[in-house]
């Protein structure tokens, strides 16, 4: 056996593997249009999906149900999908809202925010805006019975929202859930040093460069609803955040947390070893990202209203 084949044993070495094959194929002419094709044909869901899926209009901004097998709860998960604001889909995170679906016993909302370059910041904010009021509108128990979840710039759109609707006077979600946040898009963090050798997809260069599509060449990467790490964090709701030990944009995770706790908000954090960016997008490769999962669905189900009903 060659060195190369031995170090691609691992199930964590054959997931980088798919996604370096996909990202390799990647230049400056490739259209923005033929990454989104590829990310979603890389995160397609099984056909044999085990959650019945629902498109809605939310107000004008497109989402879909993710209901798990069985009976729901009360409780519902709004869900905005990573891909650095300019890539990603509905369809490229179906599985990973449907195992969240399955892992807390509730209906899952997936959001399909406006994406850059077309629609720079804050065109996603609006359309979290949006989405969370019908969704609230439809709650019967209110907030107390919704949670925000996300990955990558997703987890921080729902962190942006959160900030958003705390300074409107708005009510809060009762908690959310948080999957590798990008949460400083000025990319300070002393991890894009510290692990830039470890983490084998995500450099600065490539983090400032979707900050910049998202933005524009003009936008400033520390304004607090962009990014979150810039804000002021008390009155959030509790937290659950996850993060792999070999991102570069661990410290996102892991400064946001520690500010979120000296401002009071009970924020907790998960740093997964071996792990890189939105692992648990890959649950039947890695027994990591099915334990992962397992804990997020405890979570939630911990601070969501109704308990599960049972047949």
């Amino acid at each position: 056996m060659s060195g190369v084949e031995g170090a691609a044993t691992r199930p964590i070495d054959a997931v980088i593997a798919r996604v370096r094959a996909v990202y390799g194929r990647w230049g400056r002419g490739t259209t923005v249009q033929q990454m989104r094709a590829d990310w979603d044909r890389l995160f397609a869901a099984p056909p044999d999906l085990d959650a019945r899926v629902e498109p809605v209009d939310a107000n004008g901004v497109p989402a879909e149900w993710i209901s798990p097998p069985g009976e729901a709860t009360d409780g519902a998960v709004l869900y905005f999908h990573g891909g650095g604001f300019q890539v990603g889909s509905l369809a490229s995170h179906r599985e990973l809202m449907a195992c969240i679906a399955a892992a807390s016993g509730c209906r899952v909302l997936g959001v399909g925010y406006r994406l850059a370059p077309e629609h720079r910041y804050p065109a996603a904010l609006d359309d979290a805006r949006t989405a969370y009021a019908w969704l609230l509108s439809r709650q019967r128990k209110g907030a107390a019975s919704i949670a925000l979840a996300g990955d990558s710039a997703g987890a921080g759109l729902a962190l942006s929202l959160m900030l958003s609707l705390r300074d409107a006077g708005a009510p809060l979600p009762a908690a959310a859930l948080l999957m590798s946040p990008w949460t400083d898009l000025s990319a300070s963090g002393a991890s894009y040093e510290t692990r830039a050798d470890a983490d084998p997809i995500h450099q600065r260069a490539m983090i400032l460069a979707m900050a910049r599509g998202y933005l524009g060449k003009d936008g400033d990467a520390r304004v607090p609803y962009a990014s979150p790490l810039f804000g002021q964090l008390s009155g959030l709701p509790p937290m659950l955040v996850q993060v792999g030990d070999r991102e570069t944009v661990r410290s996102d995770a892991t400064d946001f947390v520690d500010k979120a706790c000296a401002a009071g908000v009970d924020a907790r954090i998960e740093v997964w070893d071996d792990m890189i960016h939105v692992f648990q997008q890959f649950p039947h490769d890695l027994a990591e990202a099915r334990q992962a999962l397992q804990s997020a669905g405890a979570f939630l189900r911990a601070r969501l209203s109704s308990p599960l009903r049972v047949r």
